[in-house]
């Protein structure tokens, strides 16, 4: 038996018995953990409205299992304090909430094993969330800025400019999820696309972090961009992501 803290953000709950729920966060040190809540969903509990979907916590974990996070059973949440209610922000707005949703969704599917730390993953979600509460930017090019970054951390960096299988210096026209980005006219492969310029300079200036160039861009070359984030995602995950669907472009 033994007690450990760990900051995260609640990317999911599950219901429980009657007043129980299951936690998924994404931590700092320890990854993705599922917790037990107790109580939580009593309509008093003030506990369980720091626990919900988009909330950066401070969180203590008793765990059953001789250190193990899962062990003989799922640890139990038996404190928590908010570092940021990031979700008071995101849930009122339609755009923020199913841009924020999707992002959960990602850095839980980027988070395959439970314990396992993934700190840069963790910084990246933290970071995104504060700017799409923060209201900066639009929803949607938060994103992709975010699902862009989360494969690149996972070793998925899509190029933008340098041929993504020979390396000849860009620009290049052509663009195909499975060669890895863009790539030149001799890497050419079936299925390969060609989108506009304007397009590819939206998606590197994402991944890099360019937001004059980002928030500049047209709104048709971001439709046109968030189709290739989406699509160099779904090939990765080898599923695309539920609430993608949901967001507004």
């Amino acid at each position: 038996m033994s007690l450990f803290r760990d900051d995260g953000i609640v990317l999911r709950t599950q219901k429980l018995g009657e007043a129980d729920r299951i936690i998924t966060l994404l931590t700092r040190n320890n990854g993705r953990v599922r917790a037990v809540a107790r109580g939580v969903r009593r309509t008093k509990s003030k506990f369980g409205a720091r626990l919900e979907p988009f909330s950066h916590v401070d969180v203590q974990f008793f765990s059953r299992g001789g250190g193990e996070l899962i062990g003989r059973g799922l640890p139990l949440c038996t404190q928590s304090e908010t570092i940021a209610p990031y979700g008071g922000s995101i849930v009122t707005d339609y755009a923020r909430y199913t841009a924020g949703t999707a992002m959960l969704e990602t850095a839980e599917r980027f988070t395959d094993h439970e314990g396992e730390p993934a700190v840069q993953q963790y910084l990246l979600l933290v970071g995104a969330l504060r700017t799409l509460a923060a209201g900066d930017h639009e929803p949607h090019l938060v994103l992709d800025a975010f699902l862009l970054r989360s494969l690149a951390v996972n070793g998925y960096a899509p190029s933008f400019d340098d041929c993504a299988k020979c390396g000849m210096p860009g620009p290049n026209r052509f663009f195909s999820v499975g060669a890895g980005g863009v790539i030149c006219g001799e890497c050419r492969v079936p299925g390969s696309v060609v989108p506009s310029a304007e397009s590819l300079t939206l998606l590197g200036a994402l991944l890099t972090g360019d937001w004059e160039t980002a928030d500049a861009c047209e709104l048709r070359h971001v439709r046109e961009g968030s189709g290739l984030v989406a699509a160099y995602l779904h090939w990765h995950l080898e599923r695309g992501l539920r609430s993608l669907r949901y967001v507004e472009k």
